[in-house]
């Protein structure tokens, strides 16, 4: 499984900077700094990225999932179509009928974490034995992690709960431990019992998050690649720096590679620098 921090090469999608040229050109401006090799996608309705593109299991090997996600069914003129778009890239796929989005994807070298809303989006045509397996057997790892679907997380997506750190530890959104409260009975149990169930070791990241602010995902939602980390912000100095230095403890190797990015009202519209890009190995 190719992960995040082997990857090299950026893309997002044409709409971001026709929809938001200042943040997009605020990321633009700072992976170039960075050095970094960023492209578009073509023939994009939106500005999202990660949730319909392929996901890299080898060099050679992009496995396409079925994009069917439950809240663009009546929004069909936005949903940007993954076979236009890996053909307009002359990327190769394998096709499969499971149903899944990119973002609920979270991935080691040989394990993925996703919340458990992928066994009720594909409960007509596997059982969760099947699904599971056939997860597996897709993408090439020994473990398939689910998680609880946080329904804070409205899309259902594990990356705005968790990322790798590496392939035995993971980072864990700091309210999770912080605001227990927050969460139905048993949810945070759950959460954590499935991490040790799975023998992952977790981290929590420790900010305050701001109360007002429904936003509480998007500082766990940021871009890795190899050479960089660049991390989502909303303009508040003290989260934003506890952020930056949370980010360099757990991920040492990027001490002087990560970079942060105001995307407040993109945000506000439920994603943050993961979700608006896609991230390949070449």
């Amino acid at each position: 499984m190719i992960t995040d921090k082997e990857t090299n090469t950026v893309y997002f999608s044409e709409k971001l900077k026709e929809q938001f040229p200042e943040i997009a050109g605020q990321i633009y401006s700072t992976l170039e700094m960075l050095g970094a090799d960023c492209r578009f996608l073509p023939c994009t309705k939106d500005i999202w990225a990660r949730d319909y593109m392929p996901v890299q299991v080898s060099e050679h090997k992009f496995i396409q999932y079925t994009f069917y996600p439950d809240y663009l069914q009546k929004y069909e003129a936005i949903k940007s179509d993954p076979v236009s778009i890996c053909a307009g890239l002359k990327l190769k796929t394998i096709n499969s009928d499971i149903i899944l989005d990119g973002g609920n994807v979270v991935k080691s070298d040989n394990c993925i974490i996703m919340t458990d809303k992928i066994i009720l989006e594909n409960r007509q045509t596997y059982n969760k034995e099947e699904l599971l397996n056939k997860l597996k057997e897709l993408f090439e790892v020994e473990k398939i992690v689910l998680i609880p679907w946080d329904r804070g997380e409205r899309y259902g997506h594990a990356d705005g709960m968790v990322r790798f750190i590496d392939n035995e530890t993971v980072l864990l959104q700091g309210y999770y431990n912080t605001r227990k409260d927050l969460f139905e009975v048993g949810f945070i149990e759950s959460l954590l019992g499935s991490l040790k169930k799975n023998h992952l070791k977790y981290e929590f990241l420790n900010i305050d998050y701001p109360e007002k602010i429904n936003a509480k995902f998007a500082y766990i939602n940021f871009l890795q690649t190899q050479d960089f980390i660049l991390l989502p912000s909303l303009g508040i100095d003290k989260d934003d720096e506890a952020l930056d230095a949370e980010i360099k403890k757990y991920f040492p190797d990027y001490k002087d590679r990560t970079r942060k990015v105001k995307m407040n009202s993109i945000i506000a519209k439920g994603g943050a620098l993961n979700c608006i890009s896609w991230t390949k190995k070449e």
